[in-house]
């Protein structure tokens, strides 16, 4: 099968690659880039392990394909963590035990992230909604919650100390 050349950022790196058309872009960041915090889980966009922040907006690599993202911007789990410093997120996820199994964490983060950029005040509620197109199936909703509304506290103390990385 003829292969399709691709530029893709991810996580402020830059690649090239000759990719087949038909490559999912979650396989393209876990086998070609190496990147395996991306998940994968149901391959029907039904459980959001797959989350990544493209061009500044949650998708689910598993319903992308690889050339469809030549020339964009993608963040996954592991461009999170700046300088050795937790994103206020994933340390949200630490210190109220959101983690749970951890399968679905790289994906409720990703969707966290995104949504906290947009909503950096949100109700509990508006949270439940955000993470509603990501599954946990070990149900630890309340503590995904509570590590959500941790991360928007900190992001907001942040920015009020006029710190970066948030």
């Amino acid at each position: 099968m003829e292969k399709l050349p691709i530029q893709v950022t991810v996580n402020g790196r830059t690649y090239t690659a000759e990719v087949e058309p038909r490559l999912l872009l979650v396989h393209f960041i876990r086998d070609v880039l190496d990147l395996t915090g991306t998940h994968i889980g149901c391959d029907t966009t039904s459980c959001g392990a797959c989350t990544v922040i493209w061009n500044g907006r949650p998708v689910k690599s598993c319903t992308v394909f690889a050339v469809q993202a030549d020339g964009t911007e993608i963040l996954t789990v592991e461009g999170l963590e700046q300088d050795g410093q937790l994103h206020p997120v994933q340390e949200g996820f630490w210190e109220e035990h959101g983690l749970q199994c951890g399968f679905c964490t790289p994906g409720m983060m990703m969707t966290a992230v995104a949504f906290l950029q947009e909503n950096p005040d949100p109700t509990e509620e508006e949270i439940r909604k955000a993470i509603s197109g990501n599954l946990c199936r070990c149900t630890g909703y309340v503590n995904i919650v509570k590590a959500i509304q941790y991360a928007a506290r900190k992001m907001r103390e942040r920015t009020a100390a006029g710190v970066g990385g948030a």
